[in-house]
């Protein structure tokens, strides 16, 4: 059975790239394009991982990450961010809110299919 990755991701291309890529690699993956679908679309399909990107609309990426770590039924799941804004200082919020692991954007294709990889093993 392949591994679910849910793709939270407001940028139609950096969410076609993503899907493509994951589902090249084997993975099947089903997608929102807000924080409130992303958090509806992980509890209803608890998904092996979820990619986060933290600048998107109704609820942000980091306030997502909190309610789904904060709900016993989704806790467990890793997140793994996607941030354009890597400043000094971000690493820590990114972390603080409970995600697993962060990637700068642009996202280097190989980094992320090895990242994914990480928490799929």
């Amino acid at each position: 059975m392949a591994k679910v990755i849910l793709i939270v991701e407001d940028d139609p291309k950096n969410l076609t790239l993503f899907r493509d890529l994951l589902q090249v690699s084997g993975y099947r993956t089903i997608e929102a394009t807000n924080g409130e679908q992303g958090i509806e679309l992980a509890k209803a399909s608890h998904p092996d991982l979820i990619l986060m990107d933290i600048q998107i609309p109704e609820i942000n990426g980091l306030e997502a990450t909190r309610i789904l770590k904060a709900d016993v039924i989704t806790s467990n799941i890793p997140v793994l961010a996607l941030t354009a804004y890597a400043m000094r200082g971000d690493a820590e919020k990114i972390l603080q809110a409970g995600c697993d692991g962060y990637l700068a954007k642009p996202v280097d294709i190989k980094e992320l299919l090895k990242e994914v990889a990480k928490y799929m093993s």
